[in-house]
């Protein structure tokens, strides 16, 4: 993907240098570059929606432990909404301050929404007529699942729904509700894999729509660019050494210094792979052995935060569309600023925990505020270094959960770290 990134970039700064309007750029975008960024992006809204429905129905009807665990359960969610909700918020103000896509050419990225051709037309017509206020609160609430799902920028309404269903699923405890779950599980498996491959296509579409990008906007995206780097590692940083550290002296009765050297092993896996999941037995471990958090809590907690939990996707997903609005010129109402906020919430309960999950849930949170999807092509050459930034983030912030979890039960078992437990031995 970085390798598309940097030969679409080049060739389009060298067509913008050289041979701005040349007739062969206007042919290679029309007839080349733009068809085949298309053709990506509608196999990537094609299967979002089955992926982040059973996502979502599959993540909150696994929390049927709450049943058995109550306290632990209802925490875990009271605490994944609240901490997922500050790292929003930061991640908003941060954008908002520093105005990472302000001072682009407006009349270049004007020309550029008005030109888009196929479906991010529709998508950028259809985020205009969009309701407001008390409407848009209310029309959170489906009254025909058919027609929100056919469109893209009703995902708020397919995430209400869901989330609804997958309670009711969680409080269903028949022979056929399981079967369902399990076919909801199996939905979600076969999406992940097409998601997979289309991803693999990433890379071809990442040059084209540089190349556009790039002969369009030239050098000034590459400074926009960076800006943007700068201030995602910022919201994360903030969250990850002033609000864990917080939680974890205040709620968790632990050092945070400490905390951090005792899971190390779990942030590097986390950085090294890009994938919640593939961190996940790493983090039990740790949890276990290294910060002696009882085995019941730290796996139903780790378990869930993997897929729940998502503090970094989260946050990445507010940074980018505001960051795109921005460098669009799309103004966005504080109302829709916190419309944002929650779908990037309910985003990080229904992003899949590997690299480059949250890709398709910000294209579609584009599509939802009127901002033309192919923008998020500007973001594709530097995800894969963010995307190991917020796994890391997302990892520890589980862990910080499980901490935080565990350090307010009554009564915790007792279980000695294994450094601890080597030093007694």
């Amino acid at each position: 993907m970085l390798i598309g990134f940097l030969v679409g970039l080049t060739l389009g700064l060298i067509a913008y240098s050289v041979q701005r309007d040349a007739a062969w750029v206007e042919f290679v975008t029309t007839y080349i570059t733009t068809p085949i960024g298309q053709i990506f992006l509608r196999l990537i809204f094609m299967l979002v929606i089955p992926l982040l429905f059973s996502a979502l129905v599959v993540g909150i009807s696994e929390m049927g432990e709450v049943r058995s665990l109550k306290r632990v359960g209802l925490r875990t969610l009271a605490y994944t909404v609240i901490v997922s909700s500050i790292a929003v918020a930061v991640s908003l103000a941060a954008v908002n301050i520093f105005q990472p896509g302000a001072g682009v050419d407006r009349a270049a990225a004007s020309q550029m929404l008005e030109e888009s051709a196929g479906r991010a037309g529709e998508i950028v017509k259809a985020g205009a007529e969009q309701p407001s206020g008390v409407d848009a609160f209310v029309n959170i609430i489906p009254n025909n699942l058919v027609e929100v799902m056919g469109s893209n920028s009703a995902i708020l309404s397919v995430m209400f729904f869901a989330l609804f269903f997958g309670i009711g699923l969680m409080l269903t405890n028949t022979p056929n509700s399981r079967a369902l779950q399990r076919g909801f599980e199996g939905l979600f498996d076969v999406s992940m894999r097409l998601i997979l491959l289309v991803i693999k296509l990433a890379p071809i579409a990442v040059a084209c729509f540089m190349f556009n990008l790039a002969a369009l906007f030239g050098w000034d995206l590459l400074i926009r660019l960076s800006a943007y780097v700068g201030v995602v590692l910022l919201a994360l940083a903030i969250q990850m050494f002033i609000v864990f550290p917080t939680l974890l002296a205040t709620l968790g009765k632990k050092n945070p210094l400490q905390f951090f050297r005792q899971t190390q092993e779990a942030s590097l896996m986390a950085f090294s792979t890009a994938s919640s999941n593939a961190t996940l037995p790493t983090a039990l471990r740790v949890a276990e052995n290294n910060l002696g958090i009882p085995r019941r809590i730290a796996r139903f907690v780790l378990t869930i935060g993997a897929t729940a939990n998502q503090n970094g996707t989260a946050m990445f997903e507010g940074v980018t569309v505001l960051f795109l609005a921005q460098f669009f010129g799309v103004e966005l109402s504080l109302g829709q600023q916190l419309m944002v906020m929650l779908v990037c919430i309910l985003g990080g309960i229904g992003t899949a925990g590997v690299p480059a999950g949250s890709l398709p849930v910000v294209a579609l949170i584009l599509a939802m505020v009127g901002i033309d999807p192919q923008a998020i092509a500007i973001v594709l050459g530097v995800d894969r270094f963010l995307d190991m930034c917020r796994t890391t983030l997302n990892v520890v912030g589980d862990l910080v959960a499980a901490q935080v979890i565990s350090a307010r039960e009554p009564e915790r078992e007792a279980v000695q770290p294994a450094e601890t437990a080597a030093q007694t031995g």
